[in-house]
């Protein structure tokens, strides 16, 4: 079983109040589980230690750590919360509270789960660590899925494929995404899962032993170049991404031709480079197989170069190059944006921002693309002074203020979120250059009501790219969108089948209806 000693072993420089925090709650917590166990017959500790190591991991700060130990204590046993609060304060039971209202219902069914995910998404509009602790809870409770009864296995892996896999990728989460992703898939999808393994078995047969020979060669020419402080490692792709990949290349798996990866981390922008250049003198490169998610980073922030090659023995490899900073960012996500000795509850005691600049960094990868290349970790702190909920990804602010406000049945909100939350995004920009992050297919009606409903009651007219538009052109990505506005302008009933997101509809209908009340 995972111990406080490992758990702290894995935290950035913990002073003695850190280590003293962590073993106060692994203790509080060890105490408080004394005697249950999981249906794998290991004592439930086994669970809460490990959700802590693994944030420690993910380089969170001794707070949500000590969270993370204390997280089923509210649900599982006599603990309350005012026990919490009392023996860990505030902010600690305000995240251990955040993740205990998806939990504690979730084994009574689906609308009643829907209910606990609206609850989820409003506290997370507070704090996003609520949110991470719930990942990875999930991840830990998917590792170990197998020991659950089967009737509830289903259930389990389905939500998260359709909910926890979306936010994970959403929020750039790319190892817990994928991991989640590929625990899922088998419970999800049985027969699927077996055809996609027996293609890949058959595909890259004993690739691994060919790849560690490719990777040694690789390590030898970047030595022999000059590039000396580099880490290099490799993998073949998850099978619930092979799975969708192959849908699309209607079975064909000659087709893929990411099936395996090999990853350089490098020191600077200018070694990425550098790098790129070694491997296409070593290796011959596919033609248009190159992107440089570097100078145009993905919606999600991730950073890195990729380029696919096939090498003297005819594997083909699609490589990928970043710095030590992407790697974490695409690893971890809005996690590692995460300022370590910021951990702290928004209108907490604690005067640093524990939010990292995430809107610049996740959110503005087109206006942010120069000055992202010089970011350094002392930099990082630069929101002090702004309100809390300004730090939080502003999709997941317009959840919390569109269910905090409004009520909707537990089905319907699930359908909003895949609908607005989880398909795929564009971004457009302000003409001050700010970012706002929409559904595919969105319209001029979407963007205003994203700014503010103010705004969207009294749309006159608009501009995309300096010309002028109708109210129900389709956005694109990159489009600069700017929105007159007068008093007297208001919704129609003809802007309800233009706009696209729930959020703009429902604005919509309330200024209808209290246009009706007031005539």
């Amino acid at each position: 079983m995972t111990t406080a000693s490992k758990i702290l072993s894995s935290v950035h420089n913990p002073t003695d109040a850190d280590k003293h925090l962590i073993e106060k709650a692994f203790t509080y917590a060890e105490k408080a589980h004394a005697g249950h166990k999981r249906y794998s017959g290991e004592p439930y500790m086994s669970h809460v230690a490990q959700v802590a190591y693994m944030l420690a991991q993910m380089g969170m700060g001794p707070r949500t750590i000590a969270a993370g130990l204390l997280h089923d204590t509210i649900e599982d046993t006599p603990v309350t919360s005012e026990d919490i609060r009392k023996e860990f304060g505030e902010e600690i039971l305000f995240l251990v509270e955040g993740v205990t209202k998806l939990s504690s219902v979730r084994y009574y069914g689906a609308d009643r789960h829907n209910e606990s995910l609206r609850k989820l998404f409003v506290a997370t509009s507070q704090d996003i660590r609520v949110l991470i602790i719930k990942l990875v809870d999930r991840l830990h409770n998917m590792q170990t899925l197998e020991f659950i009864p089967q009737e509830k296995q289903l259930r389990i892996a389905r939500e998260t494929l359709e909910i926890y896999v979306p936010v994970a990728h959403r929020l750039g989460m790319g190892r817990i995404r994928k991991e989640l992703e590929d625990l899922a898939f088998p419970y999800v999808y049985p027969d699927e899962y077996k055809k996609v393994s027996d293609l890949l078995e058959q595909k890259i047969g004993k690739a691994k032993e060919t790849i560690e020979k490719e990777r040694k060669t690789l390590q030898k020419k970047l030595a022999e170049a000059g590039l000396t402080d580099f880490k290099t490692s490799y993998r073949v792709k998850g099978l619930y991404s092979l799975f969708h990949k192959l849908k699309r290349k209607e079975w064909n798996i000659d087709a893929v031709y990411d099936l395996l990866a090999m990853r350089i981390v490098v020191n600077s922008v200018e070694d990425c480079y550098r790098a790129m250049g070694i491997v296409h003198d070593l290796w011959r490169p596919m033609p248009q197989r190159m992107k440089d998610y570097i100078n145009l980073p993905k919606p999600n922030g991730y950073q890195s170069i990729h380029t696919t090659v096939i090498t003297n023995t005819g594997t083909i490899l699609e490589i990928q190059i970043r710095t030590e900073k992407m790697h974490h960012e695409a690893e971890y996500g809005v996690a590692s944006h995460i300022i370590y000795k910021a951990d702290t509850i928004p209108g907490g005691k604690s005067s640093s921002s524990w939010f990292a600049n995430l809107i610049p960094t996740l959110f503005r990868p087109f206006a942010w693309r120069a000055q992202q290349k010089q970011i350094h970790a002392e930099d990082l702190d630069r929101t002090k002074d702004i309100p809390p909920n300004q730090k939080i990804p502003h999709w997941i602010q317009q959840i919390g203020e569109m269910y905090t406000q409004e009520k909707a049945s537990g089905e319907e909100f699930v359908q909003d979120m895949q609908k607005d939350f989880f398909s795929n995004r564009i971004f457009v920009f302000t003409p001050n250059g700010d970012v706002v992050d929409l559904p595919v297919a969105a319209t001029p009606i979407d963007f205003a009501y994203a700014i503010h409903s103010e705004v969207g009651d009294h749309i006159a007219g608009v501009k995309v790219n300096n010309k002028q538009v109708q109210l129900d052109t389709e956005l694109h990505n990159g489009d600069i969108v700017y929105i007159e506005t007068k008093k007297n302008a208001h919704p129609t009933p003809k802007w309800l089948p233009m706009a696209k997101t729930s959020l703009a509809k429902r604005r919509i209908r309330s200024a209808l209806a209290n246009q009706k009340d007031t005539t």
